[in-house]
């Protein structure tokens, strides 16, 4: 494994970024402002808030979290002038201020209730131990942003990403600065774990990169009970060992789960309907990936993999914040078909049908991919993902450096996203369990509440009821489980959706249905089941736009239009109980500016498209499956 597999293949762009920067030789003076660019003050920094425990409760309660969050202990992240630990990770997540590698403090709009240190398994620590020869050793980010022109930054990225060679840079005996890492980050998550009122769990990323293609998974264990060493893709870049060593564990009592990540840039082996070597899939691989991967990560900062256009032409949410080239030298576009949660359940239903077994029946979180030691969530408040790439609305937009549209990072990445677990109560056991059994949702940022239920026999007025939850369990089953067979000729499903105070009102819920017909083809259709204001379906189902109050000039909008709450009991009509089928629901905001609309303001410069977004929330499904 060399440099190019951790930091993504940026060679080939970067090399046309100094291209095009020795090219224009004008635009040399410095173009950050500092007024706009507030040095960190530890002395005045915002330490974490003080939280209320949360009561256990029966019918659960909603937890938000990230479970993907980079630290300086990651290769990656440490080259590009991250310096923030494990410890800066978690006060980020509690509600408190850090430093960002840009030299500024960064801050979230609201603590969260869960969070894990992720940093890449792949020689972990061992460039932070060691410390060797790089770009921003001597003179930091800050400085040269606000010292430096657009020609020097630009040739910053190159020779920070060019010029490093990480198999050189590795020292005798580095796995003991891995093995001390590791300790590190376990020993901070026991630190910061306050059952009742945060939870710190302890995982990583395994991060193989074969031919460039996104493998990457995040492995979350239960308890404090870990390896002394993670596995990492130096070991193998095939998933089936990596699931061998955490089965081993397990057996050991180390019980732990892994989150497939970043499938829209896996160029379509992530939901492949093959092994890793290319064999056709066996009972026994299905049975083996679904009880290590009970979740799929689907929105964060590199984009959404909830569906994408050309898998769901008739979707016109479909294109939401895509990113579909490979993280690679060559840009090359990613193959949709394997690489969206969307296609992969569908292709379980025919795999179920056709082969008898279904690799793909898995729950869905958010999680943010960010690598300074934060999670850059927040449209409004967006700090980017790797500070030497996108770390001052400058590099962002492209007006501090030369960037070219097609790299990674600036204007391409996304601020998302989040994991939503519908939990008894705020301990690692608890969420845990909550996530094995799939009671989850992701959201692209925004904390959505949305409860979803499918049953037999629900009441058209069960939201009226006091004990609508529990009565929805009683007679049915909650998101990421599996409805038994029923009494009634069609199943319901209840639906119920309020809006984050701090974001926009709420557009829509629709639910997704997948199926699979007699000859073993799977289906897909979108049903509007609740939505604002007084619009009504045409005879196709469609309904109208909700409209758009964003003004790009002050990246500004209002809750004029949309929803608080919206909510539906909603039976499925065209219901044939011989299918196999799946259902989940996503519920969608109104237009609110997106990041690059907050960034364009505050730089003086036009607002690049799209200037809006509409945020959202996706479920896990409920499946059924004739018995």
């Amino acid at each position: 494994m060399n440099s190019g597999s951790i930091l993504s293949g940026l060679a080939t762009v970067l090399a046309t970024a100094v291209i095009a920067a020795l090219i224009v030789v004008a635009a040399c003076s410095p173009v950050e402002d500092p007024s706009l660019f507030p040095e960190f003050n530890a002395a005045s920094a915002i330490p974490p808030p003080t939280k209320e425990n949360t009561a256990f409760n029966p019918e659960r309660n909603l937890y938000w979290g990230d479970l993907h969050i980079h630290t300086s202990y990651s290769t990656d992240a440490y080259i590009s002038g991250v310096k923030a630990t494990p410890n800066d990770a978690y006060t980020f997540v509690k509600g408190g201020e850090i430093k960002h590698a840009g030299g500024y403090g960064i801050r979230m709009s609201r603590p969260l209730d869960f969070a894990a240190v992720t940093d890449h398994s792949e020689y972990i620590g061992v460039l932070r131990a060691t410390d060797p020869d790089l770009p921003l050793k001597n003179r930091g980010l800050r400085e040269r942003l606000l010292k430096d022109g657009r020609i020097s930054n630009t040739l910053l990225m190159a020779q920070t990403m060019l010029g490093f060679d990480l198999e050189n840079a590795l020292v005798p005996g580095w796995k003991d600065f891995s093995r001390a890492a590791w300790r590190d980050i376990v020993a901070t998550a026991e630190k910061h774990n306050d059952p009742g009122r945060f939870t710190a769990f302890i995982g990583y990323e395994w991060s193989s990169m074969p031919g460039e293609r996104n493998l990457h998974r995040n492995v979350i264990y239960r308890s404090a009970h870990v390896p002394e060493l993670p596995f990492s893709s130096v070991d193998s870049e095939d998933p089936r060992d990596l699931w061998t060593a955490l089965e081993q564990q397990r057996k050991q009592g180390m019980t732990s789960f892994a989150i497939p990540h970043n499938g829209n840039v896996s160029d379509g082996r992530m939901y492949d309907e093959v092994m890793f070597d290319g064999k056709m899939m066996d009972a026994s691989y299905a049975r083996r990936r679904m009880e290590n991967e009970p979740l799929s990560e689907i929105f964060q900062v590199k984009g959404s993999s909830e569906t994408h256009p050309l898998l769901s032409n008739e979707d016109e949410f479909a294109g939401f914040e895509i990113y579909d080239t490979l993280l690679s030298q060559s840009q090359e576009d990613s193959r949709a078909k394997g690489s969206y949660i969307r296609d992969a359940l569908r292709t379980g239903l025919e795999m179920s049908h056709n082969e008898g077994f279904n690799p793909y029946r898995f729950g869905v979180i958010g999680s943010s991919d960010g690598h300074n030691a934060s999670s850059p969530v927040d449209e409004n408040n967006y700090h980017g993902k790797l500070p030497i790439l996108d770390g001052s609305a400058g590099l962002r937009m492209g007006e501090a450096n030369f960037y070219p549209a097609s790299m990674p990072g600036g204007q391409r990445w996304s601020s998302a996203g989040l994991a939503a677990v519908w939990a008894q109560e705020n301990t690692r056991g608890s969420l845990y369990d909550a996530m094995l059994r799939k009671e989850t949702y992701a959201t692209s940022g925004p904390r959505i509440v949305v409860r979803f239920f499918g049953g037999w026999n629900y009441p058209k007025d069960l939201f009226k009821q006091q004990n609508w939850v529990a009565q929805a369990e009683q007679h049915g089953v909650a998101m990421g489980q599996t409805l038994p067979a029923g009494d009634a000729a069609a199943p319901a499903f209840a639906v119920w959706a309020m809006r984050d105070p701090l974001s926009g009102n709420l557009d829509r819920i629709q639910i997704i249905k997948g199926w699979v017909d007699d000859a073993g083809k799977s289906h897909e259709k979108l049903f509007n089941v609740a939505w604002s204001g007084p619009r009504s379906l045409d005879t196709a189902g469609n309904l109208s736009p909700v409209g758009n109050t964003v003004d790009a000039t002050t990246a500004t909008y209002t809750n004029s239009i949309g929803s608080g709450q919206l909510s539906a009991v909603w039976t499925d009509p065209e219901f044939d109980p011989l299918q196999e089928v799946f259902y989940y629901a996503r519920v969608i905001e109104i237009p609110t500016p997106r990041w690059s609309t907050y960034d364009a303001v505050t730089l003086g410069v036009p607002a690049p498209k799209p200037i809006s977004l509409q945020e959202r929330a996706v479920t896990s499904a409920i499946w059924y499956q004739q018995q």
